[in-house]
């Protein structure tokens, strides 16, 4: 559970009450939570018993959400709650008086924040000893809560103790490390450690503080839906149009990525190549944001003072319809102390070409100059435009597919890495380019009720050597066609030990539409609710366990509590029995058992993947430990010995990517093809993927990030994309070998 203000980024200033009741523009949230609590029971998977149990749910996982490291609330205040409403929130929710104790719970909650952080100014006044054996621990989750006002201080006061000492610690790590490269120090205009750290609590302070019914309501209900699983949430009217925005892969603005300072002020961070923010051309890179006008009216008091405000709110005012105008208060980046601009900039449509499909073709020399062409689709998402439908993955990947097959490819990898999932519509489809027509999903019903969900075309499109790369990331929709793909034998799924384990369905429904007659609708939010669990062709579901791949690579993940199994409340793995009219290819000519050890030997020489094995075993320790030292000589004795290790693996690393990338420069030769390249029948363009970032945005430098001196991979290949090529390879070689002793047959598998 992620607590609400970190969710939010929120740092708005100010003490904001909460409005009561609601104003006649708006919904009533007690009755937006009644009617929530009625479709939970007749819609949610589960059908879980609506009891003082689940109450008790609700109520720790409101608890967890505000305060997840159990810093602010004591076991008194959770007492006091817990006896006034731990066993009656289901009631209170059907009784349409839910408001009370999501509002009363939040505002003890904004009152503990504020004495922690007059806490914090007062410790922050007062000497630090870093010399002693105190410890703090890394994770308070599974901790108990602080007993009373006197014990909270106390651990208070080690928080304080420690993000003093962090801070301390990577200001001078920082320097030396800018002294050492003969670089500019980025932290030396930078406050003090305990200037930064009160910076940090005000901006917590003001991100409790600065809250309406809306929000409260969001944070309250959000808790209650999720206590029947992870992925059934209350969406507040800003969340889901933010989620429709990027479902489109589109959104109407300025064109300007922005970062929250810890001053107050928001920066910007990046401009769009060719966006509204672009085009205008007064704002810069580093500029200042310190008020926005949505109106773009002339009268000053309709700007909007921004400091200290969440990005996400911040979104809010700068975006507005298209062709509206938005007027931004600016303190130019280089100016002078004080000084400030008005820059009016046109609202339009600003497409997010970072999250769209791309391809890319790789010329791949073996020991013989013999080459193999591996194409690569790149998706970060399961993109889709729900209300219009322009916008469509699968259309965008079949057309990069259909490109890369006229290059004549030899082989596909399929990159799913970090793609959450998204349109189950959109996987179904473009599961159908690869496979015969058949089952690609099953879908299960709170009923019991299963619906087999067949690929639209006849005929794949590509039947050619495939790899799907996958890792801990990989969720939801990835997993359904990395299963898919993976249970007909038609591709090798190369990753991380397994997929995320996301297997339900949700569906977004608006709450507005359940209320009664007469009653206000705006803002009611929508109820993304788990209606189906998914089960693939041969009747597993990858909820918890996810997909595991035929071949499994070292992952830093495998230390961490990535994945379904580790959220609260999901729901359990489950099998159902295969499709009926499924049929697998046969599984000789995927060649795995040949596959898995040509890769294994690989992995077991790459150093790499060895620095990742050392790296696992090192934070497995760390996090069983949970905890870390308040002693600054023995922190930087870690420091120490971390940076040791660090420039011994980057002098090799040095050493070794210069000859890989020699070797690369003869081996290997790359293609870019992005949907712009095709949209204009643009040839194949040679470049330079270890040079490459990217023309869709200018981002400023990081001056920080400009310290790590680890080098780049060669050819921009890392080792987890590196091996998938090899297995690919190794894949089209020995389909090519039976091919030719005439040991494959017509359908793909062998004699």
């Amino acid at each position: 559970m992620i607590t609400p203000w970190l969710r939010n980024a929120t740092f708005a200033i100010g003490l904001a009450t909460l409005t009561h009741p609601a104003c006649a523009q708006q919904a009533d949230f007690n009755e937006v939570g009644k009617q929530m609590a009625i479709m939970l029971q007749n819609s949610h998977f589960a059908r879980l018993p609506y009891n003082a149990e689940l109450s008790r749910n609700f109520f720790g996982d409101y608890l967890a959400d505000l305060d997840f490291q159990k810093l602010y609330f004591t076991q008194k205040d959770i007492d006091s709650f817990s006896a006034q409403y731990g066993e009656r929130l289901h009631t209170l929710l059907l009784q349409g008086n839910s408001m009370e104790p999501g509002t009363e719970i939040y505002s003890m909650f904004r009152v503990r924040v504020a004495q922690r952080v007059k806490h914090a100014e007062e410790i922050l006044a007062g000497d630090f000893d870093f010399t002693g054996d105190q410890t703090v621990m890394m994770s308070r989750k599974d901790a108990v809560w602080p007993k009373d006002e006197k014990e909270a201080r106390r651990v208070w006061e080690h928080q304080i103790k420690e993000a003093v000492l962090a801070e301390t610690l990577r200001r001078e790590t920082l320097t030396r490390m800018a002294e050492e490269q003969g670089k500019p120090d980025p932290g030396a205009n930078d406050l003090g450690p305990r200037e930064k750290v009160a910076l940090r609590y005000k901006r917590l302070l003001a991100s409790v503080q600065d809250v309406d019914d809306e929000d409260v309501a969001n944070y309250f209900l959000s808790a209650v839906s999720r206590a029947y699983d992870p992925h059934t949430d209350y969406m507040s009217f800003r969340e889901m149009s933010r989620f429709k925005d990027g479902m489109k892969n589109e959104l109407v603005g300025i064109g300007a990525l922005l970062q929250a300072e810890e001053d107050g002020a928001t920066i910007i961070k990046g401009i769009v190549v060719g966006g509204p923010a672009d085009k205008e051309g007064q704002l810069k890179l580093n500029d200042r944001v310190v008020g926005v006008n949505s109106l773009n009216t002339e009268s000053t008091e309709d700007t909007t003072d921004i400091m200290f405000m969440s990005i996400d709110k911040v979104v809010d005012l700068i975006r507005g319809a298209e062709g509206t105008s938005v007027a931004l208060k600016v303190e130019p980046s280089g100016g002078a102390p004080g000084e400030t601009k008005i820059i009016v900039i046109e609202r339009d449509k600003v497409e997010l070409k970072d999250e769209q499909a791309s391809g890319e073709m790789i010329e791949m020399k073996n020991e013989e100059g013999k080459v193999r062409r591996i194409g690569v689709i790149t998706l970060p998402s399961f993109y889709a435009d729900f209300d219009e439908g322009l916008t469509r993955c699968s259309v965008d990947v079949e057309r990069i597919l259909v490109r890369l097959m006229e290059e004549k490819m030899d082989g596909l990898i399929f990159d799913l890495r970090n793609n959450g999932g998204g349109s189950l519509e959109e996987v179904r489809r473009m599961t159908g380019f690869f496979v015969p027509s058949g089952p690609v999903v099953q879908v299960k019903n709170t009923l019991g009720q299963v619906q087999v969900k067949d690929s639209d075309d006849k005929k794949p499109i590509y039947t050619g050597p495939m790899v799907v790369m996958t890792d801990k990331s990989s969720a939801s929709a990835s997993e359904i066609i990395a299963g898919a793909l993976q249970d007909y034998n038609r591709a090798v799924v190369v990753g991380d030990s397994s997929t995320f384990g996301k297997g339900t369905v949700q569906q977004p429904m608006d709450i507005g539409r359940m209320l009664p007659l007469f009653a206000a609708r705006k803002k009611a939010g929508y109820l993304k609710v788990t209606i189906q669990k998914f089960y693939r062709p041969s009747g597993s579901s990858t909820q918890m366990d996810g997909v595991v791949p035929g071949i499994v690579l070292p992952s830093i993940t495998d230390a961490l509590d990535v994945g379904e199994a580790f959220l609260d409340n999901a729901l359990p793995h489950d099998r159902i029995r295969p499709a009926p009219d499924f049929k697998a290819l046969d599984a000789q000519a995927l060649f795995i058992p040949e596959l898995k050890e040509l890769s294994r030997e690989r992995v077991e020489e790459c150093q790499d993947f060895t620095y990742v094995i050392e790296d696992i075993l090192k934070a497995k320790d760390r996090l069983k430990r949970n905890e870390v030292s308040l002693n600054k000589l023995g922190r930087e004795k870690e420091i120490a010995e971390s940076e040791v290790i660090k420039k011994e693996r980057n002098a090799e690393r040095r050493e070794r990517f210069t000859e890989v990338a020699k070797a690369d420069a003869n081996r290997f030769t790359f293609y870019k093809l992005t949907l712009d390249d095709l949209k204009k029948g643009a040839d194949l363009q040679a470049y330079d993927p270890s040079k490459e970032n990217g023309d869709y945005m200018r981002r400023a430098v990081d001056e920080t990030a400009n310290l790590d001196d680890t080098p780049k991979w060669p050819s921009g290949l890392n080792a987890e994309k590196r091996e998938a090529m090899h297995v690919l390879r190794d894949l089209i070689d020995l389909t090519e070998t039976a091919k030719m002793a005439g040991l494959l047959r017509s359908d793909g598998g062998l004699r």
